[in-house]
């Protein structure tokens, strides 16, 4: 195991009601917020007036920005910096998914920095503040409700970078299962299959001694391999989604990281899907996971197979692992398929034509600059180029 310095303060009130006190909530932290949610899907189920009554009710000001897209654009942050700093905010509250979260902490940043707030995502440049935020979930997939990270396209560039800083980790979030009841089943199986990628990214390592992250990730991927069809069956069955959202936090405060190296490798390939198909980050999660395990499996046979029998439930053949191995993921690529998601580029619509410029940007070598991406097994842009054609279909 690996040292580490493991720091979530992000404070999570988890369970019925808690939106319905969230002026309250903040109210000891700002005098004025940005109110930031997405495509107006937050009015028409009534909770913006339940945020909006508590906000007022507690005396706390809001300006507003909705609008924020899947695959959050930078163009809307820059929007919001500017009604920021001409409104005098102290704090933003995002009330949505992971995308107004994410685009909610660029402009938090944004508010205090220098210069252009992509520098900070294309260069890596330490930031020195940021206004508080504060959530209230919609769409338990992102963790960053808890999570110091965030990630924006630059639809000009069609680039998607991300970028983390401990200062971006929300000062408190509200997470009441009952607002998933009313999520759009293809929503769920994104968000599932983003929640299990946050582990994949963590649990796929080559540093040994972790029985105990192990087991988290593990736990973590074998709750929501559980619970995620009961809710697709049953979009009011309320204790699966309590399982599925603290799974969701669970997966990317950090937690289950802790003294092993990571990899992150599919996320990074992931981006490039995004950034110029616009497609759902965890729909291309979903078809690409499945590709690079049986690019990479070879390198750390014991590790796969250590997923194949303890997450899929894979029985007997140790004596023949590559089976073990090749059996679990095809198991993952069911469960996938069961959960309503494309297992193959074909399926995104994605072609041929496009697919070494997307490796070369994933490594960096479309800009002269080309480095390894991932953990496990380190991938330059050749490798990429590979696995995404065995996900091409």
């Amino acid at each position: 195991m690996q040292n580490f310095d493991f720091y979530a303060p992000a404070r999570i009130l988890f369970g019925k009601g808690f939106e319905k006190q969230v002026g309250e909530l903040l109210k000891p932290h700002a005098k004025k917020v940005l109110l930031h949610y997405g495509g107006g899907s937050i009015k028409k189920s009534g909770l913006y007036d339940t945020v909006t009554a508590s906000l007022n009710s507690a005396g706390v000001a809001y300006a507003e920005l909705g609008g924020v897209q899947p695959n959050p654009r930078l163009a809307l942050v820059h929007e919001g910096i500017a009604l920021c700093k001409q409104e005098g905010v102290d704090l933003i509250l995002a009330v949505g998914g992971g995308s107004v979260i994410d685009s909610a902490k660029a402009i938090a940043m944004g508010v205090y920095y220098d210069g252009d707030i992509w520098d900070v995502y294309e260069n890596g440049t330490p930031i020195e503040r940021a206004l508080p935020v504060a959530t209230v979930l919609t769409i338990p997939a992102a963790g960053s409700e808890s999570s110091g990270d965030t990630v924006i396209t630059n639809e000009e560039k069609q680039l998607k970078y991300g970028y983390g800083s401990p200062k971006l980790r929300p000062l408190l979030s509200v997470m009441n299962p009952e607002l998933f009841f009313t999520l759009p089943k293809e929503q769920l199986g994104f968000g599932v299959a983003d929640i299990m990628s946050h582990v994949f990214e963590r649990y796929f390592t080559n540093t040994t001694h972790t029985d105990l992250t192990d087991g988290l990730c593990e736990t973590v991927l074998k709750t929501v391999i559980k619970n995620a069809p009961l809710a697709l069956d049953d979009p009011q069955n309320y204790e699966a989604w309590c399982e599925i959202g603290f799974g969701g936090t669970v997966a990317h405060n950090g937690l289950v990281g802790m003294g092993r190296a990571q990899d992150w490798a599919c996320h990074n390939m992931e981006h490039e899907l995004s950034a110029i198909y616009d497609v759902a980050h965890g729909a291309g999660l979903a078809v690409l996971t499945p590709a690079w395990m049986r690019y990479v499996y070879k390198d750390n046979v014991p590790m796969f197979v250590q997923f194949a029998s303890n997450v899929m439930g894979v029985e007997g053949g140790f004596r023949n692992p590559e089976a073990m191995i090749l059996e679990g993921i095809d198991r993952l690529c069911v469960f996938f398929r069961r959960m309503g998601l494309p297992v193959t580029l074909s399926e995104l619509g994605i072609g041929g034509d496009k697919l070494e410029l997307m490796a070369k940007k994933a490594t960096g070598a479309a800009f002269g600059d080309e480095a390894p991406i991932g953990g496990l097994k380190k991938l330059l842009w050749q490798d990429v180029l590979a696995i995404y054609k065995l996900a091409a279909g």
